[in-house]
């Protein structure tokens, strides 16, 4: 019996703004993306399915022509919404469409202006604009989540006075993922070992006493732990190593298209998939 996808990564878009080196989900085998009419019908058959929290993420999802359309048709059909973005078209998105998200998930991955623009994120005022909108977000009543990918240029970091001040409702904090056909050839400087990702999770565990305790992420406990979708409406997993690709769920429906890509619900739980969202 296929699970049921409670909560699911909708990456609308491939277009971004930002060029980070490690990027997982550049989806060159993925061309264009759905019709909104399309996109719009992904959405109902993902709440027939049994979906409860949908996240829009990319590429850059505030890049979408039409997302304020599809936050407020996640609204109507009753899904906890969340965008994951990297901000710099978030103002926007706010000023219209903020009675239609839940959650907003700032990608930050150091406090150092340099070291994200090294990066590939943002032209070198990516940290404080990010604390400009995580402000924001909490005076709209907004969840934030912080979302920091652990690299070899961040493993000794100490972000503990960036958190404090994003002061996020859930930190996740990834160690830096490699993905055949995504990010190789580009990520392999970046990649950490599970030592010095524990090393940088464990440098912040204090962070508890505060609310602050990271949620930790490693390689394996991200590999087949998602239930995510393409800009092209089919499902995709990450299990081997490499994206494996569904039919459009349009197509064949939610349970036949999630059965092809390798899921493991037991790891969804295991990592803490399933919270008070």
């Amino acid at each position: 019996m296929t699970p049921e996808p409670i909560a699911v990564n909708f990456h609308i878009t491939r277009a971004c703004s930002s060029s980070c080196q490690f990027c997982f989900a550049t989806f060159g085998e993925a061309e264009g993306r759905l019709e909104l009419a399309d996109a719009l019908a992904v959405l109902v058959a993902l709440r027939h399915a049994g979906a409860e929290k949908l996240t829009f993420a990319g590429g850059e999802p505030t890049i979408h022509p039409h997302i304020g359309e599809l936050l407020a048709a996640s609204r109507a059909l009753g899904f906890v919404t969340c965008l994951v973005t990297n901000g710099y078209r978030l103002h926007q998105v706010l000023d219209e469409h903020a009675a239609d998200l839940d959650w907003v998930g700032l990608s930050v991955d150091s406090a150092d202006e340099g070291v994200q623009l090294a990066l590939g994120r943002g032209a070198g005022d990516h940290v404080a604009r990010s604390v400009a909108l995580a402000r924001r977000c909490h005076a709209l009543g907004l969840r934030v989540k912080l979302n920091t990918v652990v690299t070899a240029h961040t493993w000794q970091e100490d972000m503990s006075p960036l958190v404090r001040t994003v002061c996020p409702h859930r930190w996740k904090v990834f160690q830096v993922l490699p993905m055949a056909g995504q990010n190789d050839g580009r990520v392999e400087p970046l990649l950490i070992t599970g030592a010095q990702f524990r090393s940088f999770v464990d440098r912040h565990a204090h962070l508890a006493d505060e609310g602050f305790a990271p949620v930790a992420e490693a390689n394996d406990e991200m590999r087949g732990s998602y239930v995510m979708i393409d800009p092209l409406g089919r499902f995709f997993g990450n299990a081997t190593g490499r994206h494996v690709t569904s039919e459009p769920i349009l197509q064949v429906g939610v349970d036949a298209a999630l059965a092809q890509v390798g899921f493991q619900p037991h790891k969804f739980e295991a990592r803490g998939g399933r919270y008070a969202w």
